[in-house]
């Protein structure tokens, strides 16, 4: 079977499930691991609404699905932060759709995007527990680097040069 990557109005209703099923992943995981219970659902929901995703619009940002079998089943987001600097975001794959090699097809084309976009470099952070995701960053040429933002809850940098 086969992956399709396309863009994705980041206010569509394909955006939004992908973005609660991310968001709602990522904040029980944090909470699991440091609380022992899952995110409350009035801070989900919260949360969910405030980060509507608009900074990965054009002209300046893109979000982007993979669709699998004509479902969707992930995401990836990239917006600039200046003139050559991009940022990866939202990088989701479903649970039962991982290991069929849909998250590097995302963040390639987030890469490929983002140099549409005019960016010479991609940064992104991630957590600690998000093991998978930084071995995936790893495998795809980012190299760990300083902090660049003051994210709460970002422990890990990358960068990539995409030129």
């Amino acid at each position: 079977m086969t992956w399709t990557i396309a863009p994705e109005p980041y206010d569509s209703p394909v955006a939004a499930a992908l973005w609660r099923a991310y968001y709602t992943e990522v904040s029980d995981r944090w909470y699991l691991l440091h609380e022992n219970h899952r995110t409350d659902p009035a801070e989900l929901e919260r949360e969910i609404a405030a980060c509507t995703g608009s900074e990965l619009a054009p002209p300046g940002g893109q979000l982007l699905v993979g669709w699998y079998e004509g479902a969707p089943a992930g995401s990836a987001g990239v917006r600039l932060l200046d003139a050559t600097t991009a940022e990866l975001t939202r990088v989701f794959v479903h649970e039962g759709m991982r290991g069929r090699g849909g998250a590097p097809r995302l963040v390639t084309a987030a890469e490929d995007a983002a140099r549409e976009l005019g960016a010479k470099v991609m940064i992104l952070d991630t957590r600690n527990d998000l093991v998978e995701a930084r071995t995936l960053y790893t495998r795809l040429g980012y190299e760990e680097t300083d902090r660049h933002n003051d994210d709460l809850y970002a422990e890990h940098w990358f960068r990539k040069n995409l030129d």
